[in-house]
């Protein structure tokens, strides 16, 4: 029986991509892979078929040459093609260019392990950091103390007994991986013995047992820049864990919190709180200093008639925004206050004021009820 053409095999066309025709070769091995598809052999089939097909037209050599000469040219020791195709061998190396870690695939088998002698970079820490407003407005410096795992002096990291050294794992012949064969395909695993390493330590450091590193109290100078707000992050690099086999340090990630202030409440650079003032001062009017950030005064002037509510700006007496040469705002909301206990003499003024008090003064309380009486009549 003929062979059907490759192209049509993965749904696409010769002018295609690698990445288009990876793709579409990734969701034909997702749907017919046999792991999937226990006792399918039409399922496997057409797995073989997808896989062949991919073998072919991934590389620009054998697709070069399918497209001159069709599966003529790997035919009869034709060069490149799947006449001496071995399954078992290459398969593994087809899911490791489509799929990378064999983990992402979705099937049972194990995956193939990421980990690399030469990537041992050690974890990152996190370290918490609360701070008062004021901090955040000038910046401030704190010494930071954790506990974290740094290179062992003894072995210098390398986990092995001072004279000694580590020895290659017989298990996968230093490889830190193998390959066992399930039908006509490969899987790769993390070689269980020296876990990925390739390398196992006879004789281990008495120091740090082996591990290549120990436990170590660190207390740190951090400057904290201002302009910082909630959930600002700071990055201390290299002051994470100590890597192991040469590996880098990992990095020490500060989490900044800011305090909620007594006065001021803060939305990104501007700065907002309620400033309570008389029922005199609100009508009369009144110049009064107010607090900003920067433990200053400054004086403001309330026109009379200032109604409660109302808004106030002070330019440039916001939060700086960080690593920028910029001052928000800061907006002040004027409350008026209603006294709740009256002398005898301040209740005799206030019927007086009362009784003079002509409604053109009050034109938002006159404007009210000519509007309810209309909805009243309704």
């Amino acid at each position: 029986m003929s062979k059907r053409d490759y192209y049509e095999i993965l749904g696409v066309n010769k002018p295609s991509n690698k990445e288009e025709i990876k793709k579409a070769y990734r969701k034909l091995a997702l749907k017919f892979h046999p792991d999937k598809n226990k006792g399918d052999k039409a399922a496997e089939e057409k797995f073989k078929e997808a896989s062949e097909a991919y073998h072919v037209l991934s590389d620009d050599k054998r697709k070069s040459n399918y497209d001159q000469f069709g599966h003529a040219a790997f035919q009869s020791g034709g060069q490149g093609g799947f006449g001496n195709f071995d399954f078992s061998s290459s398969f593994s190396d087809i899911f490791e260019d489509v799929f990378g870690d064999f983990g992402d695939f979705g099937f049972g088998g194990g995956g193939r392990s990421r980990r690399s002698r030469t990537n041992n970079r050690g974890s990152d820490l996190r370290y918490d950091v609360s701070i008062e407003l004021n901090d955040a407005f000038t910046g401030t410096e704190k010494n930071i103390s954790y506990t974290t795992y740094k290179k062992c002096k003894t072995c210098s990291g390398s986990g092995a007994k001072p004279g000694s050294k580590p020895t290659s794992c017989s298990y996968c012949n230093g490889q830190g991986k193998i390959r066992s064969s399930q039908g006509f395909f490969t899987i790769q695993q993390t070689c269980p013995e020296c876990s990925g390493e390739g390398e196992k330590i006879s004789n281990p450091c008495s120091s740090c047992t082996g591990a290549g590193k120990t436990q170590s109290n660190e207390t740190v100078a951090v400057k904290i820049p201002k302009g910082v707000d909630d959930g600002t992050r700071i990055r201390l690099a290299g002051k994470g864990e100590a890597g192991t086999k040469g590996g880098s340090n990992g990095d020490l990630y500060l989490f900044i919190s800011v305090e909620p202030h007594s006065i001021f409440k803060r939305s990104e650079e501007n700065l907002y709180y309620e400033l309570p003032i008389s029922i005199a001062d609100a009508a009369l009017g009144a110049t009064v200093e107010v607090p900003s950030i920067d433990g200053g005064r400054t004086k403001i002037k309330i026109p009379s008639g200032t109604q409660s509510g109302k808004q106030l700006r002070l330019k440039g007496k916001g939060m700086p925004i960080l690593r920028r040469n910029i001052i928000g705002d800061l907006y002040i909301r004027i409350v008026t206050e209603v006294p709740t206990s009256l002398t005898k003499k301040q209740k005799e003024l206030l019927v007086e004021f009362k009784t003079l008090e002509d409604t053109k003064s009050n034109p938002l309380i006159k404007s009210f009820f000519e509007k309810a009486k209309k909805f009243w009549r309704k």
